[in-house]
């Protein structure tokens, strides 16, 4: 199935509500950076959650970014998306090894530990909008939960799911967002908290071959689609950005990298594309500081 981000409303507009698969998008990261398991699934949610937070912003050139910081073997995460379905995301230590929890399931919690959970919104103003809260359960969906609840005063229900087969290759991933908008009625509120009482998990539907709207379908009833947007895993780093990187360390150091190595390798870390910077690129770099170009 293609990954998408669905967004909805209900008949009487009293929710917003956003369904998200991701399955080929979180397998493109786990390629890419070759993590374990519960690296995987700890990425996988936070990169699905920016998707449909992404959804969320007004402008074409809007980001929206979600760094987690941990005192865990993970350390931490950090994964970026915007309005067009362009998500991109690496962690701070791929390689995490830990026991299953004691549901036998991966333990994304023992990976992250105890930290932080930071929403940057770059809306193009002068400052980013910056939102932090302490993780409250480190599982991810419910620490979104409490972001929201906390930073933007808004009620809402948060489900993420990773599903790693055994071959370690995505199964299954996706998720949801559904917000309660401030006209809601009691009664809408109550068919929906009883509603999610009965789901399984967002992984177990996915299997089964529910569709994100499907899903918003039971968890809503009467839904209206406002879109549907395509996700997909895109970096836009460029040998010009890396290049303002490599600029940034200071002309006495560059003239340090010239000197004893003659070159320079720079990876970005979103895509772990490298960039090669040879010993003309570092004498151009360094005559344009030194103003003597």
């Amino acid at each position: 199935m293609e990954d998408y981000i669905v967004r909805i409303t209900d008949k009487k507009k009293q929710v917003r509500a956003f369904g998200a698969i991701t399955t080929n998008l979180v397998e493109e990261a786990r390629k890419i950076h070759k993590t374990t398991p519960v690296v995987s699934a700890a990425l996988g949610r936070l990169m699905t959650a920016s998707g449909m937070m992404g959804q969320m912003l007004k402008g074409e050139n809007d980001i929206i970014t979600l760094q987690i910081k941990g005192n865990g073997p993970l350390k931490g995460m950090i994964v970026t998306a915007d309005i067009k379905g362009n998500i991109k995301g690496y962690p701070y230590n791929p390689i995490v090894d830990i026991p299953l929890n004691s549901k036998g399931k991966l333990d994304v919690k023992g990976a992250i530990g105890e930290g932080k959970l930071i929403v940057i919104k770059d809306l193009g103003l002068k400052e980013p909008y910056i939102g932090q809260t302490n993780l409250i359960s480190g599982e991810i969906a419910e620490d979104i939960t409490y972001y929201f609840a906390n930073s933007e005063q808004i009620p809402s229900a948060v489900a993420l799911g990773v599903l790693v087969d055994r071959d370690y290759s995505i199964k299954q991933a996706g998720g949801f967002i559904i917000q309660i908008l401030p006209e809601a009625e009691e009664e809408t509120i109550s068919k929906l908290e009883e509603n999610l009482k009965n789901i399984t998990s967002i992984t177990h539907l996915l299997e089964e071959g529910k569709k994100p709207e499907d899903i918003l379908k039971f968890l809503l009833e009467d839904i209206i689609i406002l879109d549907k947007v395509p996700v997909h895993f895109n970096c836009n780093c460029s040998r010009e950005r890396v290049e303002k990187a490599l600029i940034s360390i200071g002309l006495k150091d560059l003239k340090k990298i010239l000197e004893e190595d003659k070159k320079a390798e720079l990876k970005c870390h979103f895509c772990n594309k490298k960039y090669m910077f040879d010993e003309v690129d570092l004498k151009k770099i360094i005559n344009r500081l030194s103003g003597t170009m």
